[in-house]
């Protein structure tokens, strides 16, 4: 911008409005202030085309103001630029970038600072080509040797490299070489620099780029490399923790570049384990999980084993500032802060074999050193196994003997260390189990709730081994007392302690299962009285520990017994929960759990959960377009959780469900929940509408074609990559209707084949789920529809059998087998050059249980040998990968038959060869009852 325009822009600003805004953000950084106020003011300003000057001269230019002031102004202009940067006029983008570059070299660290922050949105937005006057600039400020211009250059160069390292990777006309590498040379330079602050940030802008790994950067591997090395013990504890941070980036990504030197990175980043400032050590103890993660041999680590154990259960301690200390002593009389009720995310639902796991939430949820020690300790475990208890288990047990209040912490991190390495030590741990419980038992009744707590903690590690010792000696009475121990912690007074109970308890749950159902009563008089006195926040791990045991015991739970200590608390809260509550979101959950559990015996509460499920959908339909009218603000998580719920009522009612789907406009309402722009929400509709199809279709019927229509839409390629739960939640749905419906689905089976063919050609990458739900899909609709889709079935058939062969037995595969039976019936032509891909798939079952479709696949080969002939059959037979044919072989549902004729009345009889192939069976299968007894066949040949 040339210094006229630059002049006439300044002119233009007028004194009365840049007084005005001053005293807005004066009063917006006062405490005190009525924020909505300003807050709608300054969005009044907004619209004024010229306001970003205004505000990019206060940050830039007015030092008669106090640098909050400025930095205020600075910020909002960068929260501004962000929405409708590409919506100035040319001039004033030209103007605001020209103040930006003016001051750079504040005299004020806070200013330089926000300049930066605000050029690297500019960049974002116009990107680098965009503003060839910034990279002279900095370029420029680098080698000026002023202080203040080398840091606020290299602090807008460290924001850029954070948020669009790529953008510095890329050819920009004008330039003769990349961005990064003019700046590379300069950022390694300045690894040396007498300035801390500027070995810091040249360091971290070097980090940026080591996971996109530029050019630039792998032919000064060496010089970085060094410069980490003469950094490794810098004073300032900000560049030791980049270091850190460089070491465990390239362990991750690059790590041949550190192999030469890898016995002295391990022993630099053991000592900054112990490093006295608590940011380096916990840098550096990434190191240890992203080493194993990267699956680098083992044998580099082994030998510092047993000198890093100990640092990381010195590191497991609570620090004295550690934030959990002082939220522990609260019990439960102290009220709830609402920054205590974390977000909580209820997950669509899914159908589908691999649900994912939801992440475990730890005790404590703020990452630090102790937590990352433990995670450590925990995957060392599990590479190392048993080895590491040696060096382990005494240390343990030294700081678990020490009794005085004074140690407490050791005692609770010696049991930390205990439940982190159950997995991976459990080989050793196993025969002193007993002991470890014994042990471990009186500590939930410890007077340091932080020890009560993580002793439930680790009890819930060795739940899955306590589970498969119950038939065991005293394996009942072990797990008995872990089982009241828990329980009892439940009703702590402590509010920590009852959150660790109570997620230890639901972990024990899932391993139990059925192993609960003696125990009912008493667990259900515990978590009850425990929902009676929690308060908001551990009230919502009850929900989740009652809709565990429900999924845990399932039908042991329909007892009169059980359901009135269940029952009356969760409706009594129901009904006074009202319609705009998010509290309703996991007693919505947990009624779902109940109602899949209790099956029909859940009908009795069926009605009035049916019919809130339907107008809160009703509601948020309406306050997504006019929240006045329907009193309550937009979430869409009222309308998810309603959806799952009405899925599990249709579940567990099944067709009992029909006289409320049958009464009501879910179906209108299901539809639209289906167009909706949320994918959650469609998710969960669609996952509604198979269970629907597989309970009372006809109530879908009117709009049949709409729901097809857009279940088939969520097939396409873009969906699959936004959104692949709703895609696979619709492909489920569309197999669900198409066995309901039979031919009605005939106008939407192209496009949908068209969608399916394309996921099982091209798997790499995609959910499990969405293959085996496309492959069953599929076959589906070849079942009803065989007409439509046995004329392309040689586009598809190899890469949909190989996906067939994935699947679990259970109905669900047979339908699929029904499909390729019916396709091979109407067109044998297009599998006979995939026989072997269609064996392959056919072997992949450990047993049919329907005995028609074992006739039907009987029939599918026979057909295939006589189309063949001997010969040929022979030798497809004798060309069969040897694992396929053993596999057949060893599989009693699956045989290789001879056809013979019935010399009386024509029909094929069916003789079977037995199982090791090399005998005759001289059993027969007689298919045509009206023939009388059949004298015994003997076939000749044998069994492939």
């Amino acid at each position: 911008m040339s210094a006229a325009a630059a002049a006439a822009t300044l002119a233009s600003l007028k004194k009365e409005g840049l007084r005005e805004i001053c005293g807005l953000l004066e009063q917006q950084i006062s405490p005190n202030s009525d924020q909505t106020r300003i807050w709608q003011q300054l969005q009044h300003y907004s619209q004024f085309p010229d306001f970003n000057n205004y505000l990019v001269f206060i940050l830039a230019r007015a030092e008669g103001k106090s640098v909050e002031v400025r930095q205020a102004a600075g910020l909002l202009l960068k929260n501004n630029l962000r929405m409708a940067f590409n919506s100035l006029s040319p001039a004033s983008q030209q103007y605001i970038k020209s103040e930006l570059l003016l001051c750079l070299g504040a005299a004020d660290r806070t200013i330089r600072s926000t300049v930066g922050t605000v050029i690297s949105v500019v960049v974002q937005l116009g990107k680098v080509f965009g503003w060839p006057e910034l990279l002279q600039a900095l370029v420029h400020c680098l080698d000026s040797n002023d202080l203040n211009h080398m840091e606020g250059a290299m602090d807008a160069i460290y924001k850029i490299c954070e948020d669009i390292p790529d953008e510095l990777d890329m050819d920009i006309p004008g330039l003769a070489e990349r961005p990064i590498n003019i700046f590379m040379p300069r950022l390694l330079q300045l690894f040396q620099s007498p300035h801390a602050i500027l070995r810091k940030l040249s360091l971290g802008s070097v980090n940026q780029f080591n996971v996109i790994m530029p050019t630039a950067l792998l032919l000064s591997m060496d010089q970085y490399l060094q410069g980490l090395f003469h950094l490794a013990n810098d004073p300032a504890a900000d560049v030791r923790k980049l270091v850190c941070e460089a070491f465990v980036q390239l362990i991750e990504v690059r790590p041949e570049f550190l192999e030469p030197h890898l016995r002295n990175v391990i022993e630099y980043i053991l000592q900054s384990n112990k490093d006295a400032d608590d940011e380096v050590a916990l840098e550096s103890c990434e190191f240890w999980s992203a080493y194993c993660d990267a699956n680098l041999p083992p044998d580099r680590l082994r030998d510092v084993l047993p000198r890093l154990i100990p640092v990381l259960l010195s590191n497991m301690a609570y620090a004295d500032d550690d934030e959990s200390l002082f939220d522990a002593e609260e019990d439960e009389s102290v009220p709830d802060r609402e920054q205590d009720l974390k977000p909580r995310f209820h997950s669509s639902r899914f159908h589908g074999s691999d649900n994912g796991e939801e992440a475990e939430e730890d005790i404590v949820n703020i990452w630090n050193l102790r937590k990352c020690s433990a995670a450590g300790l925990d995957i060392l475990s599990n590479v190392f196994g048993d080895e590491i208890l040696p060096a382990l288990m005494p240390l343990i047990q030294q700081k678990l003997s020490t009794t005085s209040d004074a140690h407490w912490k050791d005692r609770e991190a010696a049991v930390l260390a205990i439940g982190a390495v159950a997995e991976g030590c459990i080989g050793g741990l196993y025969p002193h189990l007993p002991e470890i419980i014994a042990f471990l038992i009186p500590l939930l009744d410890d007077k340091f709730p932080l020890i009560r707590s993580i002793t439930c903690w680790t009890l819930s590690r060795y739940s899955k081994f306590i589970v498969q010792g119950l038939d065991h000696q005293n394996g009942h009475e072990q797990f008995e007392k872990i089982l009241m121990g828990l329980l009892r912690r439940t009703l702590d007074t402590n509010k920590r302690v009852q959150e660790a109970a109570c997620s230890a308890f639901a972990t024990l749950e899932e391993e139990a299962a059925e192993e609960l159902a003696p125990h009912l009563e008493i667990i259900l008089q515990h978590l009850m009285c425990a929902y009676g006195k929690y308060q908001r926040r551990n009230l919502r791990i009850v929900y989740d520990a009652i809709g565990t045991l429900a999924d845990a015991v399932g039908a042991e739970l329909n007892q009169p017994k059980y359901l009135d200590i269940l029952m009356p608390p969760l409706i009594s809260k129901w009904q006074q929960l009202a319609n705009s509550e998010k509290d309703l979101f996991p007693l919505l959950e947990c009624f779902t759990s109940i109602a899949q559990a209790l099956g029909p015996g859940f009908s009795q509460f069926a009605e009035p959960v049916f019919q809130r499920c339907i107008n809160l959908i009703q509601i948020q339909q309406l306050a997504k377009v006019d929240p006045v009218a329907a009193g309550v603000q937009y979430d869409k998580e009222f309308i998810v959780c309603s959806l799952d719920l009405l899925s599990g009522l249709t579940e567990g009612l099944g067709s009992g469900i029909e006289s409320l789907v049958g009464k009501s406009n879910l179906r209108d309402l299901l539809l639209q929940c289906c167009m909706d722009e949320v994918d959650d929400v469609r998710q969960s509709a669609l996952a509604l509408l198979g269970d629907l199809a597989r309970v009372c279709p006809v109530h879908l019927h009117p709009r049949l074609l709409e729901f097809l229509d857009i279940a088939a839409k969520q097939l396409n390629a873009s969906q699959l990559k936004e959104a692949v739960s709703v895609a696979n939640n619709a492909c489920w749905a569309i197999g669900e209707l198409a066995v309901k419906v039979r031919e009605d689905i005939s106008p939407i089976v192209l496009a949908v084949i068209s969608c399916l063919v394309p996921i099982l050609k091209n798997p790499e990458g995609l959910h499990k789920s969405l293959l085996e739900n496309s492959a069953i899909t599929l076959g589906r609709l070849a079942w009803v529809c065989p007409d439509l889709v046995a004329p392309h079935m040689e586009h598809f058939i190899q890469s949909w059998c190989s996906a067939l062969c994935m699947i679990r037995d259970d109905f669900e595969k047979e339908d699929a087998f029904r499909g390729l039976c019916a396709m091979v019936r109407t067109n044998p032509s297009g599998a006979v050059n995939s026989l072997t891909y269609m064996c392959k798939a056919i072997a992949s079952w450990n047993d049919i249980r329907s005995e028609d479709l074992q006739i039907e696949v009987r029939q599918v080969l026979n057909g295939y040998k006589q189309m063949l002939g001997d010969g040929a059959w022979g030798q497809f037979i004798s060309a069969l990968e040897p694992q396929v044919a053993e596999r057949t072989a060893q599989n009693p549902a699956i045989d290789w038959f001879e056809e013979i004729l019935c010399d009386d009345c024509g029909a094929p009889r069916i003789g079977k060869f037995d199982s090791d192939g090399t005998n005759v069976d001289k059993s027969l299968i007689e298919l045509e009852e009206s023939c009388g007894p059949v004298d015994l066949w003997v076939l000749e040949g044998r069994r492939p």
